[in-house]
């Protein structure tokens, strides 16, 4: 519901609501919504459509098309399954974090029938009068109606990034915010008219920055994407050359079109959404998916004191009086910061302690917070001059003497209060240079100081202290007086030796100077919007994974500059815009629960990528070798199918649920495939054992079969197979692959329900070296894997299904036997780090000797 204010009475009252509903009717309504996050048409593009899926499609419709439908419904069936998972999760949690967003959209104040109204920028009709104060985005295309001058950051449109003045009569665009400074302007082009609404649509469109595990993953897919590409060429030239049936070509396409792991992609959307459901619920609004992830890399929290160190709950202190007395500098002041166009906190709380009457302004410079000071030049009786409100250190070129007032300052600033000059300049002078920049006149007069406090945030100390513990550095980047923001610093916990910097200092640092101090400093005070965002390049520069937290306009910058961008709700539309997470409550100690959500992402995602690439190179080594050998092929479609459901994508999806929020220094790649590839040649030369002993059982007529044609028949119906078998030895070939297939896909899941337990290790054991995570659930996600198994094996119509031969009791003990030798061997191998040693790598795959 829009709120309602009386106003006094203006030359500007606005439109009737009458006029803006007919408006509205004739189509010059602003119906345009900007997306903040995918549209629901790109998740399932991205989900449905995305290569490798169209890969396996086209060899699905090859496979009907040769006679095989059941391949078929395996092959994109398990594509299906993930892309269900993938769809699901992301679209449960688009809706849930739209509905927030709506909520928590920023909502502009317009004149209707001479009221202020705050209302949803898509209520806005051709002709409104829209009022806009520093930090407030324009919503329409206008022109500025009311004589104040103000300043309005253009860069997100035009890329300029020095605010651009604007006065009555000039043109304001959409998308750009206003810096310093209010006014009103009139809507003149609304919806798709807007400026804002022409950019093209790559201008437009939703990007995401890839974190690091992002960049993992793509690398992961790339690499088995090549190894599946050149498989899949030397056997399609092996298919050529030795005249191999289309249908036994088809099914090979697609077992090594399934060695890219798809289901990885459904993993990844699955963390991200139930990542960002678990913060909405903690007043964590994420705007980027992959933002909660990228808190797991940070090392670096920057941010300013306001809202996080103290509540942003100003109030006025005292006066200390220079050249008039108190009496007289408390009106003085008190009616300066009521004569002025645009109010903040600091004039707010001003105003709030010793009221102040307003007073015709012949000019006036609005607080900015690269200038960080204020002006009204007026001409009566009561008020006469110029008058200056703003930093000691900005103000003190223009005074005679500033030794006295810097101590006295200093001294007010220790105790962790705001320390502000307000000084008089008698002629009532220019407030702008030649090029019509503001400028100070050149002599001023100091009144007195103004002291002001904020009080601690509650909970800081513990939210710093989680921090530390972390191991995340918070640098405090603030406007205010470098020591003050120091004392508050070290009420809420900080060291007392902190090292402290101005902006001042900063100025005149060269680019290395600049560098070593944005790494060497804690609390840096005085600085503008432009070192702000000089300070977050640098500390990204040496290396650093960077989160930066604003609330303002002036921090858009180093926002954008930032790895990680937080707003605080309660902050400008501007900062809100661009920020990946927003922070509901302006809570600053959820935090730290983000920080541990990113570590639980990376850790379900370091367990699934584990198990994915170890079962990838085990199908690779297996290919290969069988190849080589050249006894027939290790898998047929519908055992690579339930391979990847029961013994990865099941289990990945549940070691992901239940995640533990733990941090590991180790680099992911390294990690997974310290893990991956000493498990992929273990199981390797066990699979071959499998497959080879097989084989030979059937082919040598150690087990004999007779051969006829009704037996022929049989297996060419059980093995769908439309080619003829005419002799003894190819009926067994045939068979010996077909029981060779089977044993193997067998030993296979053992090994993927084993895998389970070495990739989220619930007891010593079967830890790598890495540590335990000690969830004893870990063990029913293994024994699904096998009640998956023994499932189909267990029901006739499932095993016919997969192409599985039963097995008889014996067999299935030889597997168990060889699948215990397989484990202690495989554990043997990663104890002794035997592989990695032989190669002269160590635990981070790099090389161990010297050079």
């Amino acid at each position: 519901m829009a709120t309602v204010t009386e106003i006094p009475s203006q030359s500007v009252l606005g439109l009737t609501e009458t006029e803006a509903q007919q408006r509205r009717v004739q189509g010059q309504g602003n119906d345009i919504r900007l997306a903040t996050s995918r549209t629901y048409a790109d998740i399932i593009r991205y989900n449905v459509l995305n290569p490798i899926n169209i890969v396996l499609y086209v060899i699905g419709g090859v496979l009907v098309v040769l006679g095989r439908p059941d391949d078929a419904f395996v092959t994109v069936g398990t594509v299906l399954l993930n892309v269900s998972l993938g769809l699901i999760q992301e679209i449960r949690a688009k809706r849930k974090l739209d509905q927030i967003a709506l909520l928590t959209r920023p909502r502009v104040t317009i004149l209707r029938d001479g009221q202020e109204r705050e209302v949803d920028p898509s209520e806005v009709v051709l002709g409104d009068v829209l009022l806009a104060k520093p930090g407030d985005q324009i919503v329409v295309d206008g022109t500025i109606l009311s004589d104040n001058l103000i300043e309005v950051d253009e860069s997100a449109l035009t890329g300029e990034s020095d605010p651009i003045e604007k006065s009555c009569g000039d043109e304001v665009l959409s998308g750009s915010f206003v810096v310093s400074g209010s006014a009103q302007y009139e809507a003149v082009r609304v919806g798709h008219d807007s400026f804002v609404n022409k950019l093209t649509a790559q201008a437009r469109q939703f990007r995401v920055r890839l974190t690091p595990l992002q960049r993992d993953l793509n690398f992961v897919i790339r690499l088995l994407t090549l190894i599946a590409g050149l498989l899949g060429f030397m056997l399609g030239i092996s298919s050529l050359i030795f005249d191999i049936p289309a249908v036994r070509t088809a099914q090979t396409a697609a077992i090594l079109a399934g060695l890219i792991p798809t289901g990885l992609f459904a993993m990844v959307v699955v963390a991200y959404g139930l990542g960002a459901l678990r913060m909405v619920r903690t007043g964590t609004l994420v705007q980027q998916t992959n933002a909660i992830e990228s808190f797991s890399n940070v090392n670096i929290l920057c941010t300013d004191k306001t809202g996080t160190l103290t509540a942003n709950r100003l109030t006025y202190d005292d006066v200390h009086p220079v050249a008039v007395d108190k009496p007289t500098l408390q009106t003085l002041l008190a009616d300066f910061v009521s004569s002025g166009s645009a109010a903040n906190k600091t004039s707010d709380a001003i105003r709030a302690a010793l009221g102040g009457s307003a007073h015709h302004r012949v000019d006036e410079v609005t607080f900015s917070s690269a200038r960080k000071w204020s002006a009204i030049a007026c001409d009566d009786e009561t008020m006469q001059g110029v008058y200056v409100f703003g930093a000691l250190e900005m103000l003190a070129p223009q005074l005679d003497s500033a030794e006295d007032l810097q101590a006295q300052a200093l001294e007010l600033a220790r105790t962790g209060r705001r320390v502000l000059l307000f000084a008089h300049a008698a002629q009532t002078t220019a407030l702008r240079d030649a090029d019509g920049q503001p400028a100070l006149p050149p002599q001023l007069t100091p009144l007195g100081l103004v002291s002001l406090k904020d009080e601690l945030r509650e909970g800081v100390h513990e939210t710093i202290a989680a921090f530390n513990e972390a191991g995340i550095e918070i640098k405090i980047i603030s406007g205010d007086n470098a020591e003050t923001v120091a004392a508050l610093a070290r009420q809420a916990g900080f060291p007392a030796d902190i090292a402290v910097v101005s902006g001042l200092d900063l100025a005149a640092m060269s680019p290395a100077e600049f560098s070593e101090a944005a790494q060497r400093g804690t609390i840096f005070g005085r600085i503008t919007p432009e070192q702000k965002e000089r300070l977050v390049d640098c500390l990204r520069q040496r290396g650093h994974y960077v989160a930066m937290i604003g609330d303002g306009v002036n921090d858009v910058l180093s926002l954008k500059k930032s790895d990680v961008a937080i707003a605080m709700f309660s902050g400008t539309a501007a900062a809100r815009a661009v920020a990946d997470v927003v922070l509901l409550n302006d809570s600053f100690h959820t935090l730290p629960r983000a920080l541990l959500e990113g570590q639980r992402i990376v850790n379900g995602l370091r367990s699934t990528m584990r198990i994915f690439q170890a079962r990838s190179f085990f199908v690779v080594t297996m290919i290969m070798s069988v190849s080589i050998i050249g006894v027939g092929f290790p898998y047929l479609p519908k055992h690579n199918s339930l391979l990847a459901t029961i013994a990865a994508t099941l289990p990945s999806f549940l070691l992901t649920l239940i995640a533990p929020p733990v941090k590991s220094d180790e680099p992911l790649l390294a990690n997974v495939y310290r893990f991956a590839i000493p498990a992929a040649l273990v199981s390797g030369l066990f699979g071959l054992i499998v497959y080879l002993g097989s084989f030979v059982l059937i082919y040598s007529n150690v087990i004999e079969l007779p051969f006829d044609s009704e037996l022929v028949g049989a297996y060419q119906s059980y093995a769908g197979i439309d080619y003829a078998i005419n002799t003894q030895d190819e009926f067994s070939t045939e068979l010996a692959n077909f029981f060779a297939q089977t044993t193997l896909t067998i030993f296979t899941a053992f090994v993927g329900a084993i895998l389970v337990l070495f990739a989220a290790p619930p007891i010593q054991f079967f830890a790598d070296g890495e540590g335990v995570r000690g969830d004893q659930r870990v063990w029913g996600i293994a024994g699904l894997v096998l009640i998956a198994l023994i499932a189909v094996l267990m029901i006739d119509p499932l095993r016919e299904f997969f192409e599985l031969v039963p097995l008889s009791p014996l067999v299935y003990f030889t597997l168990g036997i060889l699948t215990a030798l397989w484990m202690m061997t495989l554990r043997l191998v990663w104890r002794r780090g035997s592989i990695f040693r032989f190669l002269g790598l160590n635990r981070r795959l790099q090389v161990a000797v010297d050079l």
